[in-house]
């Protein structure tokens, strides 16, 4: 009987939880950050807000925007010499001395891996002069991204209350940078070597960045305390091809809330095929060839994240000439497609010839012109 009684609390426990688990994905979780967001980066599309449009401070997640600038301002072989300045810089380090020297792409690693200010200080220096003028083109790529309710005045996230960001604006601000691989690489990295010149071995660098450990697929990105900023992080993660963002600012609990809202934006999507490599999107005329027409194939398969109900926000552009000369070549790239989400592009593939045409002879040409000629007047005759 006590068995029996145990059975019966086990199964009713069971139909309790069961509809828990579909809760989980079907409605925001609770996040003790004061400002959170969840954004998909091809498409930019926003899965959950709390307070992301309003202005904080973003502590040392600053150096997501630090690193963009650089990588796009900078030469990753140019060796950077540390100043005075940068080597009395407060806060985590690097442990640069002045008159240390480092490649840029090994400071970089020391920016993002271990949050080193006197490195951000080091790389601002070389590539702009000063820090201030540095962070004029934070501020201005920033803008440009559409992150307009952010200011940078440093590259390090030490407060200032001229120093501001929102949840919104980082969330931009890393996705653009996830457009570019090395970004990608440095933020995803969890350990690495970086040379310590007048040292008898060489630094030896942990991303402090749990979620590379914490989270299936977590690929990035940065960690963040000041007082005045409460503790922040952005992280982010690739599932099945779905690349999330996610930042929570002013956390009482940031890895929790992190992994509530990557898991909650991953429940909310599904990766749905558009175009498969070999699909025929195209045929195109061929002028003076041996055969009349061609058929443009898609070099690659394209699947994008996809909520319920939005088939409607996506469309397919084709880029490619009605009409061509001959002769052509099998698999010559003759146009693209992209795939766009509100007439944002999210993936695209080149569109190629499924075969080759060969030019007619000089006789063929006549004899097509002459046919041509004759099919006129029979026409016009009859």
């Amino acid at each position: 009987m006590g068995q029996l009684a145990n059975l019966g609390r086990l199964l009713l426990m069971c139909l309790v939880l069961l509809p828990t688990v579909g809760l989980a994905s079907e409605y925001p979780p609770e996040v003790t950050a004061k400002s959170a967001i969840v954004m998909e980066v091809s498409t930019g599309k926003v899965l959950y807000g709390k307070e992301a449009a309003e202005r904080r401070y973003p502590a040392s997640t600053t150096k997501i925007m630090t690193l963009i600038t650089a990588l796009e301002y900078g030469k990753l072989d140019d060796v950077v010499t540390a100043s005075e300045n940068a080597a009395s810089t407060e806060g985590s380090s690097l442990w640069l001395t002045q008159g240390e020297q480092l490649k840029m792409l090994d400071m970089f690693y020391g920016i993002m891996l271990i949050s080193g200010n006197d490195a951000t200080v080091a790389v601002a220096e070389h590539i702009a002069g000063s820090v201030e003028n540095f962070a004029k083109l934070m501020t201005d790529k920033a803008h440009a991204l559409g992150a307009v309710n952010s200011n940078f005045v440093n590259t390090s996230g030490l407060p200032n209350e001229n120093h501001y960001t929102t949840a919104y604006d980082l969330a931009k601000i890393t996705a653009y940078g996830y457009k570019n691989p090395l970004f990608s690489q440095i933020v995803s990295t969890q350990h690495k070597i970086v040379p310590w010149p007048g040292k008898d071995h060489d630094r030896d660098l942990y991303n402090e960045n749990k979620m590379l450990w914490l989270y299936d697929g977590a690929n990035g990105v940065k960690t963040g305390y000041t007082d005045a900023a409460g503790r922040c992080l952005v992280s982010a993660a690739k599932r099945n091809g779905t690349q999330l963002v996610v930042v929570v600012l002013d956390s009482d609990h940031m890895w929790d809330d992190s992994i509530k809202l990557l898991d909650y934006g991953f429940a909310q999507l599904k990766q749905v095929p558009v175009i498969s490599q070999g699909d025929i999107l195209k045929t195109v005329k061929i002028n003076e060839g041996k055969t009349g027409d061609i058929k443009l194939l898609a070099t690659n398969d394209i699947s994008v994240p996809m909520a319920d109900n939005e088939h409607d926000k996506y469309s397919t552009v084709i880029d490619a000439p009605n009409k061509l000369n001959a002769p052509i070549t099998s698999g010559q790239k003759l146009g693209t497609v992209k795939v766009m989400y509100n007439n944002i592009e999210v993936a695209s593939s080149d569109l190629i010839a499924d075969r080759s045409v060969e030019k007619k002879s000089f006789f063929g040409l006549l004899w097509g012109s002459v046919w041509g000629f004759l099919t006129h007047v029979i026409r016009n005759f009859a």
